[in-house]
């Protein structure tokens, strides 16, 4: 559970103070004090939020806030805190007399973070960047393309060649898919005619089968096969 809300925000006033209000503010805290900024608003009489009357004291009416720009030596005193407490401003704030959080904040990020960058100093880590943080020329970068290239057509290569290995292994045992083994069959049905090469088929098949299970089918091509032999013996 976070922080309950200072009021309720309704019917107050927003935007900028007018110089009564500025007033009546200083004279509350002259008299009371610094501190309990909930009530602070009902007992001055302000339609004002807790939290703004603090900072309205603490960035704008208090009488021991340093007005114009910072000093070298300020800015010294910045950097060196910060190194020690980071992004406390509050911390920082509470070790300079007269200048508020806010102000400090804003110059770190508009100034001095910018100037520590400048010198090659991290405003991070308040160290110098690493020796290897350089922007290198088009030039520098080739040889790493170049190399890169080289692995990867030797990559290739290699694959390339494993795929022949294999090819030729499958071709050696005769497991290729592709291409039949050669046999003496194969190459007499090329030289026989159409004809030879039907009743060849059929004598196979009968040669297979008993004659209790061939169909009459069968028995028809066969008679066919034997009376286009004659006729071709005959012509």
């Amino acid at each position: 559970m976070g922080r309950a809300p200072c009021c309720a925000k309704v019917g107050l006033n927003r935007g900028r103070w007018t110089a009564q209000e500025d007033e009546t503010l200083t004279k509350y805290i002259q008299t009371h004090g610094e501190g309990s900024w909930r009530d602070l608003p009902k007992n001055a009489g302000l339609l004002r939020c807790g939290k703004s009357c603090r900072l309205r004291w603490i960035n704008y009416l208090r009488s021991d806030l340093k007005r114009g720009n910072i000093s070298e030596e300020e800015e010294q005193l910045i950097i060196k805190l910060h190194g020690l407490l980071g992004n406390r401003w509050s911390l920082i704030a509470g070790r300079m007399q007269g200048r508020t959080d806010n102000e400090i904040k804003n110059f770190w990020n508009t100034h001095l973070s910018r100037k520590l960058a400048d010198r090659g100093i991290n405003p991070v880590t308040h160290k110098p960047f690493c020796c290897n943080f350089s922007l290198q020329p088009k030039k520098d970068s080739k040889p790493e393309l170049n190399s890169s290239i080289e692995s990867s057509t030797s990559s290739r290569a290699y694959k390339k060649s494993q795929r022949n290995m294999k090819k030729q292994s499958t071709v050696m045992t005769g497991t290729c898919k592709r291409k039949k083994p050669w046999t003496e069959k194969g190459a007499l049905m090329k030289k026989m005619d159409p004809m030879e090469k039907l009743s060849s088929r059929i004598s196979d098949q009968s040669s297979c089968k008993p004659s209790s299970e061939m169909n009459p089918d069968e028995d028809k091509l066969k008679s066919q096969a034997q009376k286009l032999q004659c006729c071709s013996r005959e012509g």
